[in-house]
């Protein structure tokens, strides 16, 4: 009982003392760091907390587990070291069938749980919408990005990051203002469907938490929700080449007037209509006809 009495006297202080931390935290920090989290403000997309809560949960089981390996290994290092006088090697132990099975055991758990969580919340994201508001088609290419509004028939081709030659610029500065921009209108349900026109690309902007890669003439799809408004940068997660570093975009998150006037724009423009598969580097591919036979001299 005394025992019992004790340990429940010293939960009371730790649990307090753990309360009082996170109750200081930041939202940034509960959600371990991970971008696109403010303090005040609703998440970026509709599945940003779903993955920074598997991620969290994930770091917190592993550090638990390895506060207590490292605790065993020190204690093991201090009980069982070699005192004054003592020579020879200890006795050795070749088999413990009960450790054995538990060191086994136990990861095998953890594996399978992981897994599960993460097999659930990927099928939770992935599930595309049966009725988006918006359809958008991003194909990236070396080394920059075209976008198609679908739904709203206008697109919006790109160039890559262009160097900044201003004497006043920073090593290494980009001109922002023609890095291609893909405009996403707040609180919609929008599918994103993604694709190559010559070599894997990487679609990826961090403060979504999420990427997909693009592949030649296979279409993947990504639905989102973005929940809150800003600017946020984007840039191919897959290498692609010699100018891989400078396939970068931006994602603007805007209120639904603002991205009709942009389609507006974009339509008087002359960018109305849809950028098709003839620009397409590859004319190699399934279904595009065999190459002609070369002529050889006799």
């Amino acid at each position: 009982m005394r025992h019992n009495r004790r340990l429940r006297w010293a939960a009371i202080p730790i649990a307090a003392t753990l309360a009082f931390v996170l109750a200081g935290c930041t939202q940034a920090q509960l959600h371990g760091f991970l971008p696109g989290f403010v303090e005040g403000e609703k998440p970026v997309t509709s599945n940003t907390s779903m993955v920074a809560g598997l991620w969290v949960t994930s770091w917190t089981v592993l550090l638990i587990i390895g506060c207590l390996v490292w605790g065993l290994i020190i204690w093991t290092v201090v009980v069982y070291r070699r005192r004054k006088g003592q020579t020879g090697l200890p006795v050795q132990l070749r088999y413990n069938m009960p450790i054995e099975i538990f060191y086994t055991v136990v990861p095998l758990i953890l594996i399978l749980g992981f897994f599960a969580f993460t097999a659930r919340d990927q099928a939770q994201i992935e599930q595309r919408y049966k009725h988006p508001d918006l359809t958008i088609e991003v194909i990236g290419k070396q080394w920059a990005w075209d976008f198609n509004y679908v739904s709203d028939n206008a697109y919006s081709p790109g160039i890559q990051a262009q160097p900044n030659d201003h004497p006043n610029a920073q090593p290494g500065a980009i001109v922002e203002s023609e890095i291609p921009t893909l405009y996403l209108p707040v609180d919609k349900k929008i599918e994103i469907e993604l694709t190559s026109r010559d070599v894997i690309h990487s679609f990826w902007v961090p403060a979504f938490l999420y990427k997909k890669d693009m592949f030649p003439a296979k279409i993947n799809y990504m639905s989102v929700t973005p929940t809150r408004e800003g600017t946020y940068a984007g840039k191919c997660a897959e290498l692609c080449g010699e100018y891989h570093s400078q396939m970068l975009f931006n994602v603007k998150v805007v209120s639904e007037q603002e991205y009709k006037d942009h389609i507006a724009s974009l339509k008087a423009q002359g960018y109305e209509g849809q950028l098709s598969t003839n620009y397409d580097r590859n004319t190699n591919l399934p279904g595009t006809g065999a190459p002609e036979e070369s002529t050889k001299s006799k």
